[in-house]
């Protein structure tokens, strides 16, 4: 299977909030995306941790 799944973490509270999936092939760097942060209460950005 290409595809993985990806546990998206907030950059400021450091808490993992989301998960989402991407294709191994064609991204190769880790995702980020700006998401709403229930802990924080605010939209912040969101990276991929291991």
């Amino acid at each position: 299977m290409p595809r993985e799944l990806a546990i998206l973490a907030c950059n400021e509270c450091k808490r993992r909030n989301y998960t989402t999936t991407r294709n191994k092939k064609t991204m190769t760097e880790r995702v980020e995306k700006v998401k709403f942060c229930p802990s924080c209460r605010k939209r912040t950005g969101h990276k991929e941790v291991k």
